[in-house]
């Protein structure tokens, strides 16, 4: 059989496994393909590397179809009969790029979990003061959401700290928190993000002394009294 050609690297999206896939097998996405090109992996990292090939080219399709339904309603078009029905069309096609991502990020996970399953436990890493306090909130339970007039994505949490879009995939992309994509964004619904393992972890961890954002700066020592004052 022959293997899927490879995604050049600059034109590869992420992926929600991408953490998970590095630490696993101790090296990059792209050094994992090229040892697969190379014929350098074994039997299971090969098979991880050709399920990772495979989500990548699906979740390549999710990202084709969201750019053309953005394009649709960006005003570009004529409003007319014809706008809508190339816009159902590509909400349908939409849809069914999302199951088969959906599909293809399942197929990798079950290659991965015994790969991960087999790493040699590591220390849990230390994450940056702000990326601490996100995990603080979300742990207390937390949906994203689409604003019904701005359409903006958010974070909301019970302590009314509000997470960005951006710092929530920075978030996922390093591992520490899974959303329910099978969810509505709509306000009423959200989808639901919680720890991973990872996340877990890094709270659980000791904070080392000192980090940056978790001790207040020293006072500045008091200035002498003038000598008239002094007994």
């Amino acid at each position: 059989m022959t293997p899927p050609p490879a995604v050049p690297p600059d034109r590869r999206p992420r992926t929600v496994l991408d953490h998970r896939i590095e630490t696993a097998a101790g090296y990059s996405i792209e050094t994992l393909c090229r040892h697969r090109d190379d014929g350098l992996l074994d039997a299971p990292h090969t098979a991880l590397a050709n399920a990772y090939r495979d989500l990548v080219r699906a979740e390549r399709d999710v990202t084709f179809h969201c750019a053309r339904l953005a394009r649709l309603a960006s005003g570009e078009f004529p409003v007319d009969q014809a706008l809508f029905v190339r816009i159902e069309r590509t909400v349908d096609q939409l849809s069914h790029a999302i199951d088969a991502r959906d599909t293809q990020q399942a197929q990798a996970t079950a290659v991965l979990e015994p790969i991960e399953a087999a790493a040699p436990p590591r220390a849990p890493r230390h994450v940056p003061a702000k990326d601490f306090a996100a995990l603080l909130a979300i742990a207390q339970g937390a949906k994203l959401h689409a604003n019904l007039i701005t359409h903006r994505l958010a974070v909301a949490t019970p302590s009314r700290t509000r997470i960005s879009y951006a710092h929530l995939q920075h978030l996922e992309a390093s591992g520490l928190v899974d959303r329910d994509t099978s969810r509505s964004l709509r306000a009423g619904a959200g989808q639901p993000v919680t720890l991973t393992d990872a996340g877990r972890a890094v709270l659980a961890a000791p904070r080392p002394a000192g980090s940056p954002g978790t001790t207040p700066p020293p006072r500045p020592a008091a200035f002498p009294a003038p000598a008239h004052l002094r007994r």
